[in-house]
């Protein structure tokens, strides 16, 4: 997995925008704990011949037992390839791979007023589930944080345990 070029397409998003909470911009180190984490969740990322512009990512819903069927997960695209597919690519990929590992459920969090984002997680079926009013506070102002969720697989009777992501990495 490309550390540096992830961290270049989050870096703006952390330091200019509302969009993820994070205050500062996290070190490569840091990076590439969350992504190796367990239990081991996709981290995916798009390329094109400008290298990688995107990528999509899944950890756990909370560390409580009974919550380990349900994942939040979200897409993070360069400003120049917005609009054109690569989130919803991305997305289609990552879920495909969350149903694979016997995942059923996505949420995605998002900042609002995000309308590209809102707009992105209802085309790929994600619901509106709720709004968690001013729980944020970046930037000089509060947020309201949406909750979007999608199941992407059957309830099963007797689910069988999540199964572990294995990556093709490289640091």
């Amino acid at each position: 997995m490309d550390v540096p070029s992830i961290l270049q397409i989050y870096a703006p998003y952390v330091r200019d925008t509302s969009i993820t909470f994070e205050l500062e911009v996290p070190s490569s180190e840091n990076l590439w704990r969350r992504m190796t984490a367990e239990p081991r969740l996709p981290w995916l990322v798009a390329e094109t011949e400008q290298g990688v512009v995107g990528y999509a990512y899944a950890y756990p819903h909370s560390d409580r037992p009974a919550y380990r069927w349900a994942v939040n997960c979200s897409v993070y695209v360069a400003p120049m390839h917005h609009g054109i597919g690569i989130g919803r690519e991305m997305y289609h990929r990552l879920l495909e791979q969350l149903r694979e590992l016997g995942y059923v459920s996505a949420i995605a969090r998002i900042t609002l007023p995000n309308s590209p984002s809102v707009r992105l997680h209802e085309s790929m079926d994600f619901a509106s589930v709720g709004v968690l009013q001013g729980v944020g506070f970046k930037g000089g102002r509060w947020h309201d944080v949406g909750l979007w969720a999608l199941r992407i697989a059957a309830y099963p009777e007797r689910p069988r345990e999540p199964g572990t992501w294995k990556p093709g990495l490289r640091r």
